[in-house]
């Protein structure tokens, strides 16, 4: 799990640069992002983690990275149906969407493009979480000023 979060992190740094995001959010959100699959390695992972980060008294904009970083998101409806607290787990901020995405990016401790990112979503009967994840792609790719699969 550490080797995943440090390349998570690395990544997400290279997008933040590119992006002029904070980078020391970058930096914790990411490192932090799967706090929770110490507790559970289902989907609940990230309300876990955002949990105990605020046990922990962590920032605020801390823990909305951990808890909104699944996936491309995930819409209140999805998450009832998930049976995670209901809400919406959308990345909101620039952050928020950076760490998300780098997530999405790493395949344990790999770089993909995100066409297999997206495949391995459909694979596992979330295409619509695979359609997110190509529009978060093409936004932050967008504000990157390149195709962030040239990162690779």
């Amino acid at each position: 799990m550490i080797a995943h979060c440090e390349a998570v992190c690395q990544l997400a740094l290279e997008i933040a640069r590119l992006c002029s995001a904070k980078m020391p959010l970058v930096e914790a959100g990411a490192m932090l992002h799967d706090i929770g699959r110490c507790r559970t390695h289902s989907i609940r992972h990230a309300v876990e983690g955002a949990a105990m980060a605020r046990e922990h008294d962590l920032p605020e904009e801390v823990v909305s990275i951990i808890e909104r970083h699944i996936g491309g998101g995930i819409l209140q409806e999805e998450a009832e149906a998930l049976g995670l607290p209901p809400k919406d787990y959308l990345p909101e901020t620039l952050e928020e969407k950076i760490v998300a995405h780098a997530d999405n990016l790493i395949d344990e401790t790999s770089r993909i493009g995100v066409r297999e990112a997206m495949a391995e979503f459909t694979r596992r009967g979330l295409a619509v979480t695979a359609g997110r994840v190509l529009d978060l792609h093409e936004e932050l790719s967008r504000k990157a000023g390149k195709n962030l699969d040239e990162l690779r």
